[in-house]
């Protein structure tokens, strides 16, 4: 793995506290050890796509409104989905 700022391969996987903007705009949360990319060299600290994808699409999927202030990426991810997927996602194929 290479650290997408500077390609430096001084980069290790940990994980920190994000806060993500609810897709209605109304608030914000708190999202505890979520995963992320922290680079020695130039000191970033990031989360990959995949994990912006997967926060993203389940908040989405969730009933939002019933979400704590603060709660964990696990505590999110298991959250029930009031969708199997999302419909508007083109770039996947099922």
């Amino acid at each position: 793995m290479r650290c997408h700022w500077c390609d430096s391969s001084q980069v290790i996987e940990k994980v920190n506290v994000v806060y993500w903007e609810l897709p209605d705009g109304t608030r914000a949360i708190e999202i505890h050890e979520t995963p992320c990319v922290t680079c020695s060299e130039c000191g970033i600290i990031y989360q990959t796509e995949a994990i912006v994808n997967e926060i993203e699409t389940q908040l989405l999927l969730i009933r939002t409104s019933e979400l704590p202030k603060v709660l964990t990426f696990e505590e999110l991810m298991k959250v029930p989905r009031l969708l199997k997927r999302n419909y508007f996602d083109f770039s996947k194929t099922d």
